[in-house]
C-alpha cells in the first residue's frame, strides 16, 4: 500500500507553526484545516464567553472578532482551495513490492 504525500506551499507552512501545527508530508491538507478550524472555533467562543463576562467591552468585540479573522487567514480558504494547493504525489511503489 503507498501513502500519499502532500507539499504544502510555503506561505501556508509559515503561518501554521504560529498555531502548534506542523503537518509532515503525509498529513492530509483537510486534516490539518479541521485543526485549525477547531482552535479558531475555540478562541471565537472564548472571546465571546470574555464578551458576556464584561472583560471585553461591546464595542470592541466586532474588532476583537476582527483581529481573529486575520490570525486565522488560513481558514479564508475553503476546503476545496486547500486541497488545490497543496500538492498531492503518490510514492512510487518500492522495486520487489506487489
Amino acid at each position: 500500500m503507498t501513502q500519499d504525500t502532500w507539499t504544502y506551499p510555503e506561505e501556508l507552512s509559515r503561518a501554521l507553526p504560529a498555531f502548534g501545527l506542523k503537518p509532515v508530508p503525509t498529513t492530509p491538507p483537510l486534516l490539518v484545516r479541521g485543526a485549525l478550524n477547531e482552535l479558531y472555533r475555540f478562541e471565537i467562543r472564548r472571546l465571546r464567553q470574555r464578551l458576556l463576562d464584561g472583560h471585553v467591552e461591546r464595542a470592541n468585540y466586532v474588532e476583537e472578532v476582527i483581529i481573529l479573522r486575520k490570525k486565522y487567514w488560513p481558514l479564508a480558504l475553503q476546503p476545496m482551495h486547500w486541497e488545490a494547493i497543496v500538492t498531492r504525489s503518490s510514492p512510487v511503489p518500492s522495486a520487489g513490492r506487489p
